[in-house]
């Protein structure tokens, strides 16, 4: 049976640094949805009301584009292993880039990537369990390197003309304000 909390309780953080893979949902008023999946080990909890999440260079930037008009977040984890669970946190996020000191403070948190596109803080107002009954079993193999490798080939320098190229615009056509780094 789900459960609500107002806050990121001991056993959920634990949870949570045990996820491999969580889900991302964002929304302006007007256009698409979007929910993409994350990895690696890009997501902190700093406190019981409070996650950061690195988010890495990717083909779209749809995130951020909608976090400059609507705040609104909802990450899902799901137990893949062993008891089935799933997990959304609910809150307000906000945007960081690397020129922004928030950026600098919490890229301490992760190791150095060199596609680390911006830094996400959201503040957590409601945390809901649900019974992931349905959610299959699927076992952990690797992370994947790709994302990585690729990065270390093109080099800082590249991969900042890459957002220039393919970042700055949602699906939607709206502004993710990656183009003034």
């Amino acid at each position: 049976m789900g459960k609500q909390f107002s806050e990121i309780r001991p056993a959920i953080q634990e949870f949570i640094e045990k996820q491999k893979v969580f889900f991302v949902g964002t929304a302006r008023t007007e256009g698409s949805v979007n929910i993409s999946p994350k990895g690696m080990d890009s997501i902190r909890v700093i406190d019981n009301k409070k996650i950061v999440w690195l988010n890495l260079t990717g083909s779209g930037n749809e995130t951020a584009a909608h976090l400059l008009e609507n705040d609104r977040m909802t990450i899902m984890f799901c137990s893949f292993e062993k008891m089935p669970l799933i997990l959304r946190l609910y809150g307000k996020a906000k945007i960081y880039h690397e020129n922004d000191k928030e950026y600098m403070e919490y890229s301490l948190l992760f190791e150095e990537f060199i596609g680390a596109r911006q830094i996400i803080v959201m503040n957590v107002n409601l945390v809901q369990t649900s019974c992931g009954f349905a959610v299959p079993f699927m076992e952990f193999k690797a992370e994947r390197t790709q994302l990585k490798d690729s990065d270390i080939k093109k080099g800082r320098d590249k991969i900042k003309q890459y957002w220039k190229d393919k970042n700055t615009k949602s699906i939607d056509g709206f502004d993710t304000n990656i183009e003034n780094l």
